[in-house]
């Protein structure tokens, strides 16, 4: 995760420095009042601003200062939980962490939890499933990078948990660890985790679609934007495939400079990734190879091998326009219930 740390004093400044330090896993920077700061953290003079600057900037923002300062500074910029980044609240002793917005989808529980864990602080979640030691729909799917289509639905599906319902499950790809919330039985309730939108096999389904698609492209030199983002609209469309299902993008070393691509991937919120000739070479499978292809790039065949790279299965071979070559791979899923966030 990329995450901001926000500090108001010099025990917060301290503690942020801790905090981060304890998170080496994580993307973590510092931002400290400009009256307690020092060398390796940002320097800011308003709560306000130095948040309107970087809300949206990170996946996570810790503040450590009093609630209501944090409260104040959030409010104008909270839009969604489906949206909005995480946000935790720590006293600059270090005592307790607070787990106050995107508890769920944005990972708020979670990072409260080991924050908590690394630092010795006690974790304060609030959240009625959490609480309860209850399933909860949304963040089984942030869990397990599924795609939530129903907000209302989750919502119903969460109350329906707390009421002591059963909650009906049907999926399309392997799963375990089923908690006693979940049945395979009919129920009011369900659940299904698929890609076909009108399968709805329960009075009230809430269909979670898996993010699971990985993209390979290649192109000529200088290939524009619009010329790969229409080759990838029309391969969506015709295969009934999601934009938001899509969780790589990859292609050669090669094209690591090409804009087309690099805004391509800015389009879909998606960092690309560049293998070498070398690397894609190695990939296992049938591709429909080019010996020109191979002789200027040093492999026969760059977006289909990327794909298979990313994902596993080649599910589109190989298609052609205006100088953009395209394919799409599908990774394998095995829905656990109980995988975690973080």
């Amino acid at each position: 995760m990329n995450i901001a740390i926000v500090s108001v004093t010099e025990n917060g400044r301290i503690l942020s420095y801790d905090i981060k330090s304890s998170l080496p896993e994580h993307n973590a920077k510092r931002y400290c009042f400009k009256r307690y700061t020092d060398d390796s953290a940002i320097s800011y003079d308003s709560v306000s601003k130095i948040v309107s600057e970087i809300f949206y900037q990170y996946d996570a923002v810790v503040f450590i200062c009093a609630c209501g300062i944090a409260v104040r500074a959030t409010a104008p910029h909270i839009s969604s939980k489906t949206t909005d980044p995480a946000v935790i609240v720590i006293d600059e002793q270090g005592k307790f962490a607070i787990s106050l917005l995107s508890g769920h989808i944005g990972g708020a529980n979670a990072l409260t939890s080991l924050i908590s864990e690394r630092i010795g602080a006690v974790p304060v979640i609030t959240t009625a499933t959490d609480t309860g030691g209850k399933f909860s729909p949304d963040s089984f799917a942030k869990a397990n990078n599924l795609i939530i289509t129903d907000m209302e639905k989750a919502k119903l599906i969460a109350a329906a948990v707390l009421n002591g319902e059963k909650i009906g499950f049907l999926c399309n790809y392997p799963y375990k660890n089923t908690p006693p919330e979940i049945t395979e039985k009919p129920c009011r309730y369900g659940i299904y985790i698929g890609t076909n939108p009108d399968f709805k096999p329960f009075e009230s389904t809430l269909q979670l679609v898996p993010k699971n698609i990985s993209i390979g492209i290649g192109c000529k030199k200088n290939a524009h934007f619009s010329a790969i983002y229409s080759l990838f609209s029309e391969i969506m469309h015709k295969n009934s495939i999601i934009h938001e299902r899509v969780c790589s993008v990859s292609s050669i070393t090669l094209k690591k400079n090409e804009s087309g691509i690099l805004e391509f991937c800015r389009k879909l919120g998606i960092n690309p990734t560049f293998y070498t000739p070398e690397k894609l070479a190695e990939v296992k499978g049938e591709f429909s190879d080019s010996e020109f292809v191979k002789k200027i790039t040093g492999v026969g065949n760059i977006c289909e091998r990327c794909a298979v790279y990313g994902g596993k299965r080649l599910i589109i071979a190989k298609c052609a326009a205006n100088g953009v070559t395209m394919a799409v791979a599908e990774k394998d899923l095995i829905i656990d219930f109980e995988r975690r966030i973080l």
